[in-house]
């Protein structure tokens, strides 16, 4: 009878690894064509002024600007009319007893609207009318851009010498801020007047699991090995909302970023690293607030899509670190 088409286990190997090879062809082909090269960095003409406690127009700055602030904080804040007032009136409770005590440090609060649907401008309204339009900023943008793109239009708008990105949800106890100053501190001297300090979660690790499913740990541990994989050695948590930049770094990583939704921390590391631009990790305290947004399977889905996008499109050349203004 003729031989059955069995394979051997050498021919079944390089077979598997054929195939293996073709399909990372094919998927880095599909990360090169569907790579777009830049999100546009245009502002609609809403977004070039800020409306202050009277109404009156004032322009918005430009990160291209010298810095007239110690400090700007930047909180993306979407359908957040609920969790906002805690947030803010803990950091400004906290950065107007700062002034007090030190009547040198300046600050603003600039929070971007990242086109909510509920009353969330409102709310932040409130505090610019209460601490003045020097102090809190409320930028409304004309349609939802992502988490990344909130951030970025924030930060391109900004007046700090540091600039903060915080969470609207207030996970991170506010003034942990001072933890991330030191670790700042601490990577002097910074070349080209950058250095970046994030706060994070990771010494929280072992009890967030007992509090998880464990599919919501298996999640959690093949993101963190992706993320160790493909794009960020160094940083054990990439995602916690608490980063402090300064000036000069939030200009090249924000001018570089490509994506605009969840994944924006992983590729702004990514970037950061691939300047040369130091990074300090700190431990900060953090609660699980009610009210998460992401949702859990498609969102971890899409993340590491994201992941393995931002590495391919890089290593093929797709995607470049250029450097862009925003108009």
């Amino acid at each position: 009878p003729p031989r059955a088409m069995a394979l051997s286990l050498p021919e079944a190997a390089a077979l598997l690894a054929a195939l293996a090879a073709f399909l990372l062809l094919l998927i880095c082909m599909i990360a090169y064509v569907t790579a777009v090269k830049m999100p546009t960095l245009h502002r609609h003409e809403e977004e070039k002024f800020f409306v202050d406690a009277e109404g009156r127009k004032e322009p918005v700055p430009s990160i291209h600007d010298p810095s007239t602030k110690e400090l700007s904080v930047v909180v993306p804040s979407y359908n957040e009319e609920d969790r906002l007032p805690l947030m803010m009136d803990e950091a400004l409770d906290y950065l107007e007893k700062r002034q007090k005590r030190d009547p040198s440090f300046t600050y603003e609060v600039i929070v971007v609207d990242d086109g909510s649907k509920d009353q969330t401008t409102k709310v932040a309204m409130k505090y610019c009318k209460k601490y003045g339009s020097d102090k809190v900023r409320v930028l409304s943008l004309v349609k939802n851009r992502g988490k990344g793109g909130a951030v970025r239009m924030g930060v391109f708008s900004s007046r700090g010498e540091k600039i903060l990105m915080a969470d609207a949800d207030g996970a991170t106890k506010f003034a942990d801020i001072e933890k991330v100053e030191e670790g700042l501190k601490n990577l002097q001297p910074w070349p080209n007047q950058m250095a970046i300090s994030c706060g994070s979660r990771a010494h929280l690790e072992k009890d967030s699991i007992a509090k998880r499913s464990y599919f919501r740990t298996l999640l959690m541990y093949g993101f963190h090995f992706l993320v160790w994989f493909l794009c960020v050695k160094e940083i054990r948590d990439t995602q916690c909302g608490f980063k402090l930049l300064t000036r000069e770094a939030a200009l090249r990583t924000f001018s570089a970023l490509h994506i605009e939704r969840w994944a924006f921390d992983v590729e702004l590391l990514y970037i950061a690293q691939r300047l040369g631009i130091p990074i300090a990790e700190v431990a900060v305290n953090w609660t699980e607030i009610e009210g998460s947004k992401l949702v859990p399977f498609w969102s971890w889905l899409q993340m590491g899509r994201d992941l393995l996008f931002i590495r391919l499109r890089y290593m093929t050349g797709a995607w470049q670190l250029e450097t862009r203004k925003c108009n």
